[in-house]
């Protein structure tokens, strides 16, 4: 089978989600959390500053803005909310149009996103989606989402590696047909790399000079 992987971030939506989720997720369980916004700045500071990980990074956020844990039961209305709102109002239209192509060419369509898989997730079924690879979370005993992230933060060559180790999973390795993969960051050059057909939209100036160099498609997804 044909494989077409998606970045979801600035890829697939026209802006981040990460933060966007977190705050979300504030306003609507706990206002009161928002005392923590200044904190919130200072780590970014911090990791700007290769103080901390981006892993970490996003342990620390996610336990300010939404708790150390949350059961699934509390979880899921936030997660549902959020992805509507997503959907409705920030994906790009050359992502519609091209998960429509990649369909209609009988592609088994996976997204592969730093995000969190648990919302991620959400998004990518509204979207037609057939798999999701992304960061994980700790999952407690009693059904709690924990701010500790569960492996590798999808990013970069974690990313590459997630991706591997899907497709082992799946039961794909040396039996998965073409890949084509569609990012807008240099970050993800290793998938770049390893897919047969890659694909730069809307690329910033790294990934531009890169996919140039590669003789890798751009496209302008709006």
């Amino acid at each position: 089978m044909d494989l077409a992987i998606y970045d979801m971030d600035r890829t697939v939506t026209r802006r981040p989600t990460y933060t966007s989720f977190l705050l979300h997720c504030a306003l609507r369980r706990a206002p009161w959390r928002l005392v923590f916004l200044p904190i919130v700045v200072g780590t970014m500071l911090a990791y700007v500053a290769k103080l901390i990980t981006r892993a970490r990074l996003k342990e620390i956020n996610h336990s300010l803005l939404i708790g150390r844990a949350i059961h699934a039961r509390d979880l899921k209305p936030l997660v549902d909310s959020f992805a509507d709102a997503q959907v409705a109002g920030n994906i790009r239209p050359g992502a519609r149009a091209a998960i429509a192509r990649d369909k209609a060419e009988g592609r088994r369509i996976v997204m592969a996103t730093a995000s969190y898989r648990f919302y991620a997730a959400a998004i990518a079924e509204r979207l037609g989606f057939d798999d999701v690879i992304g960061t994980g979370s700790v999952i407690g005993l009693d059904e709690r989402l924990l701010a500790r992230i569960e492996g590798e933060n999808c990013y970069g060559h974690a990313k590459m590696r997630m991706v591997a180790d899907w497709v082992d999973k799946s039961g794909l390795t040396g039996k998965h047909g073409h890949v084509r993969f569609y990012s807008d960051h240099v970050t993800d050059a290793p998938v770049f790399e390893w897919a047969d057909e890659a694909v730069a939209v809307n690329p910033h100036g790294r990934l531009a000079r890169l996919a140039a160099a590669r003789g890798w498609a751009v496209e302008d997804w709006g």
